[in-house]
């Protein structure tokens, strides 16, 4: 019987997690043939580029500690076995000394992982030792006839020879002989679009500084000088990690005041001064941190899986906004108001009974406003999409010190209520947003959504609310961003924010819709991570695969309208890579950001059916039934004479 033969081009957590699915069905699946598994990165395996052990003790997850979970459980309906493990929290309690220190965990880091609570914002080093962990557990339980190799390298090619693929790698003269390969190398570093080429030119001829789009904790702030006016175009985590690292990472310090909650800031005279816009002018809503005051509401509800088979069985294609986000909304209010009514009846008009047999009957959104309406007493408990996903709407202010003051008080208000259980009907729409989450998934999945409402809506504007809503940073951040701002390190710009270059005065200008004032600075900072761009990504395997057309970049059209996502288009339940003329490639698969199905977050949340686990069992298992096929007995030889055949092309890119 001869051995199969896999690739993982990417060794970070989704290449950990496929890697754990393929262990996990693969004594029921390869029928006991033998297998090898290269994974490829050029970092540490387990933990990839990202999640670098030598991070910044500053720079925090975005996730608490008991959210985050490299582990299925019952609630993850997918047909290989599920394999329980603990959370990042359970297993920072339950992780013994020597444990750690076979991981090489140093006694200040091994302090902070003893000290995580559930509600602990881990570091990012914390998660690297996580993920560490799973790895090598992941490793130590492989079933016989396994057996993985590292390649601390990165896989510059992949071509097809004979029926199978060779994988070139930097530094290596012969290929990897290989059935199959998956590309998993998370987000992407592109070459600059037209618009930062300009703005890096422009600095070069005035003495200037501009960073461009990127891993805010890899780039080199060096350039920037202290006390130095920067420009900062972005306002989400990329936004967050810049600030740690020039104020923190300076040298400066937060001191808690006898409130122990509120912070201010001692700067060590080595940070610039960082003005700050996006397109909402202000940061992502603050993460909740405290628990539901009444039991959970009973969901789904509108959202059911008889509702989604009515919509999936309608004889014309759905539009989100018309046929979903009406479902969406009631569903999320119905999860939010049931808090409020519950467990603050005293803010209501009605008892729950008889608002939800009201709600329940309302035929449209403007029903339940004017239920609503009458039914709750202050507005500020009202549950609106549109209100809260742009604060700065239709707000003008006549200087942008005025609008500075208006998001300091905005700030202010968001994290009062994101930490006071008063208003915890908030974080009850929270959990019906994760709920609500993978039933639009699976339609948007269901190719039943037209391609225009696909892109433009469920993937565009409603994702952008959902990562705005529920993703935000820690409210220790924004108290620590109000800190700077009272230190007048911080000054916020406004919303729509664009930034020009002015010759004349020779700085980068930015202005906002907000009001009339321009911000002028030697320095910027795009402040974001580049979108996916398969035709300008500096990813040499991708890069050649494009150029001789074996993969092509994902373009939507819907009548007249088209658009280019930028990302690498793959297709079927495995992710399989498309090609230029539309052929779909049987041994090549692609996960994560940087593809046109790529899985919702960063990590996924323990007891909520994730869909990363979904997809990356379909993977492993549609891999492993063909690795099987392929190496039946009657196979036996066929090695010999693919590797004559890829001795015969030279055995190079």
């Amino acid at each position: 019987m001869s051995r199969a033969a896999l690739a993982i081009v990417g060794a970070g957590p989704a290449g950990s997690s496929l890697l754990e699915r393929v262990a996990a069905s693969a004594p029921e699946l390869l029928g006991g043939v033998p297998l090898l598994i290269h994974l490829i990165d050029p970092h540490r395996a387990g933990t990839g580029r990202v999640w670098r052990p030598d991070n910044h003790p500053g720079l925090w997850m975005n996730s608490l500690a008991e959210d985050v979970t490299m582990f299925t459980d019952d609630t993850v309906t997918c047909e290989g076995p599920i394999v329980p493990g603990p959370s990042l929290y359970e297993w920072a309690r339950s992780v013994d000394d020597a444990t750690l220190a076979e991981l090489g965990v140093p006694p200040v880091l091994a302090a902070e992982i003893r000290s995580l609570t559930g509600t602990t914002f881990p570091t990012r080093r914390v998660q690297s030792v996580y993920l560490d962990w799973f790895y090598r557990r992941v490793l130590a339980g492989l079933p016989p006839g396994i057996e993985v190799v590292v390649h601390p390298t990165t896989a510059i090619d992949v071509r097809d020879v004979g029926d199978r693929q060779a994988v070139h790698l930097a530094g290596r003269d012969e290929p990897l002989l290989v059935d199959a390969v998956v590309l998993a190398q998370g987000h992407l570093d592109v070459l600059p679009d037209e618009t930062s080429r300009a703005y890096t030119a422009f600095a070069a001829a005035h003495g200037l500084v501009h960073v461009p789009p990127g891993h805010t904790a890899e780039q080199d702030l060096s350039a920037i000088e202290p006390r130095m006016d920067v420009i900062a175009l972005g306002f989400g985590q990329a936004f967050t990690d810049l600030v740690v690292l020039l104020t923190e990472g300076r040298g400066g310090r937060f001191v808690t005041g006898d409130d122990g909650v509120s912070l201010r800031y001692e700067p060590s005279g080595r940070e610039p001064v960082i003005h700050v816009g996006s397109r909402r002018g202000v940061p992502y809503r603050s993460k909740l941190d405290y628990v539901l005051q009444a039991p959970r509401a009973p969901l789904p509800k509108f959202l059911d899986n008889a509702a989604i088979e009515a919509l999936l069985g309608r004889d014309e294609l759905l539009d989100f906004r018309r046929d979903l986000l009406p479902l969406v909304r009631k569903e999320v209010g119905w999860a939010y108001y049931y808090e409020l009514f519950n467990a603050h009846p005293e803010r209501t008009t009605l008892g729950w009974d008889e608002f939800a047999r009201r709600y329940e009957a309302a035929v449209d959104q403007e029903a339940i406003d004017r239920l609503v309406a009458a039914s709750v007493r202050d507005p500020e408990d009202v549950f609106d999409i549109d209100r809260l996903n742009a604060p700065l709407a239709g707000l003008r202010f006549g200087s942008v010190d005025e609008l500075h003051r208006h998001v300091v008080g905005h700030i202010r208000a968001d994290v009062a209520r994101r930490t006071d259980p008063a208003y915890s009907a908030d974080l009850a729409a929270f959990h019906a947003l994760l709920v609500t989450f993978g039933a639009i998934g699976r339609v948007a999945a269901s190719g039943r959504v037209t391609p225009r409402s696909r892109v433009e809506d469920v993937n565009g504007w409603w994702f952008s609310f959902f990562m705005y809503y529920a993703s935000g940073p820690p409210p220790a951040r924004l108290r620590q961003l109000l800190a700077l701002e009272e230190a007048g390190l911080v000054r916020f710009l406004g919303a729509d924010t664009t930034v020009t270059t002015d010759p004349q005065r020779g700085l980068f200008v930015a202005r906002s819709a907000s009001h009339p004032d321009e911000a002028l600075a030697p320095a910027l900072v795009e402040s974001r991570i580049a979108e996916p761009s398969l035709s300008r990504t500096a990813d040499e395997l991708l890069a050649r695969l494009r150029d001789r057309g074996e993969v092509v970049e994902e373009v939507v059209t819907d009548g007249d309208w088209s658009a280019n996502t930028g990302k690498v288009l793959v297709a079927g339940p495995a992710l399989n890579l498309v090609a230029a003329d539309g052929q779909v490639h049987p041994a090549r698969h692609a996960l994560g950001s940087f593809t046109s199905r790529p899985a919702a977050g960063a990590f996924s949340r323990p007891r909520t059916n994730a869909p990363a686990f979904r997809q990356h069992d379909v993977i492993a298992r549609t891999l492993l039934r063909n690795l099987a096929e392929r190496h039946r007995p009657s196979r036996r030889g066929a090695d010999d004479a693919d590797l004559a055949a890829a001795s015969a092309t030279g055995g190079r890119p």
